[in-house]
């Protein structure tokens, strides 16, 4: 299927602001994009276009860096990309990696991070699902809990939640799940790696919700890294990967540095008519 996924996004500020963006495909699905992938900035006073520098963070992300001029700017894409329309994969399989045997470069997955207190909350993970079988079992019954501890509320979003914050209201939206299931994966022993990205309605009923960007996690089991959604707790068609990182701080869609008024966000993922 080809799933078209794009954004319009208008930030204001009273003077040059210098700022990043993680607003690309991931570069797994940059050979999926069918068409001249277009990532537009343009100053909010005239209309001019304001230039941007493209890196590649420390976790393999497309960053952009660019200063925003006084007034603001807006940030526009609308992209074309093949997806081959599966369900997210799924293996009861998988097994657990006991933390002497995996590989250096997912253990800084195993670590408390700036929203994911894995040291706070070891023990009530443990208490939770320490019984139960280990692998993609566990990892399931993590979801199965923060799906039902947290309930959704974008009236109750809060950028500064962590997950044992999430633990203890019970409320939040997506990266608020993501969080608390980071934390407790991580807190038993099992690497668990923060992701973002477009997630459409594709094979399931519509959602009334104005559309936004979707945060999930994968995690590391059975020698490969699997996708797991505690937000939504079933399989879904159609993830397009923008970032990953330890948690919400390090892939943050926007970060200026000074302060700005978020004045517009839409976000568009949609499967696209044969």
């Amino acid at each position: 299927m080809t799933i078209q996924c794009g954004y319009r996004i208008e930030i204001v500020c009273n003077q040059p602001t210098a700022g990043i963006t993680l607003l690309d495909p991931h570069p797994e699905r940059q050979v999926d994009i069918l068409d001249v992938a277009t990532m537009s900035v343009t100053a909010l006073n005239d209309g001019s276009p304001v230039t941007s520098e493209e890196y590649d963070d420390s976790f393999g992300n497309i960053c952009r860096r660019l200063v925003i001029p006084p007034g603001g700017a807006r940030f526009e894409s609308r992209i074309n990309v093949a997806d081959p329309g599966t369900l997210d994969v799924f293996d009861p399989n998988a097994i657990e990696h006991p933390p002497a045997e995996l590989p250096p470069e997912v253990l800084q997955f195993l670590l408390p991070s700036r929203y994911c207190e894995v040291d706070e909350l070891s023990g009530v993970a443990w208490n939770l699902f320490g019984s139960y079988a280990p692998g993609w079992n566990r990892v399931q019954q993590i979801c199965n809990f923060v799906n039902a501890q947290i309930r959704f509320d974008y009236q109750f979003a809060r950028n500064t939640r962590t997950a044992a914050q999430a633990f203890n209201e019970r409320v939040g939206v997506c990266r608020d799940f993501t969080h608390l299931a980071v934390a407790l994966t991580r807190a038993m022993n099992i690497p668990a790696r923060y992701c973002n990205g477009f997630l459409g309605d594709i094979g399931v009923p519509p959602d009334p919700a104005p559309m936004d960007y979707n945060a999930w996690f994968e995690a590391y089991i059975g020698g490969h890294w699997h996708t797991f959604d505690a937000r939504h707790n079933v399989p879904r068609i159609g993830r397009v990967l923008v970032a990953r990182g330890r948690d919400a701080a390090d892939i943050p869609m926007i970060h200026t540095f000074g302060p700005h008024m978020l004045q517009r966000f839409e976000v568009i993922t949609e499967q696209v008519a044969a």
